[in-house]
């Protein structure tokens, strides 16, 4: 740190990325889906367990702050092509791909969002546009 502060640069340098999080997803099809251990609330705990602890309030009636710009290409391309990768980037399952009447359907739970903005980075379309919810709810860790 006093390097960086001296010498205007950090000691062994920084990383730095060629391209946007959201430009490296690759398709879903040149992977294989992962397989994740069974929740033993030991080791491994489910998200809805998770979230409670965050202690996320949000008032019900106000505005939603996560947006999908062109439903569309969200279903086509981050569905069809990447997989659903929303459903698994977000700690908190505010999003959630199901069927009815035989269509792929997101579901945004935006009430559960933990504000961490990872689907406003990763969306391999920016196609979810994230703005800061009124009120200044969210979660309230108790105890940071």
């Amino acid at each position: 740190m006093w390097f960086a502060h001296l010498f205007g640069r950090p000691l062994f340098g920084s990383m730095k990325h060629k391209s946007p999080d959201y430009a490296t997803l690759e398709p879903a099809d040149r992977h294989k889906a992962p397989s994740y251990p069974d929740v033993d609330r030991q080791l491994v705990f489910d998200k809805n367990s998770s979230l409670y602890l965050s202690g996320t309030d949000h008032v019900l009636d106000q505005p939603v702050h996560l947006k999908i710009s062109d439903m569309a290409l969200q279903q086509s391309s981050e569905r069809g092509v990447f997989g659903g990768p929303s459903a698994c980037y977000c700690p908190a399952g505010v999003y959630e791909w199901g069927t009815r009447s035989g269509q792929a359907r997101l579901t945004i739970s935006a009430q559960n969002c933990l504000h961490c903005k990872t689907c406003d980075i990763k969306d391999p379309n920016q196609n979810i546009v994230w703005t800061a919810p009124e009120g200044g709810d969210g979660p309230n860790y108790t105890n940071m």
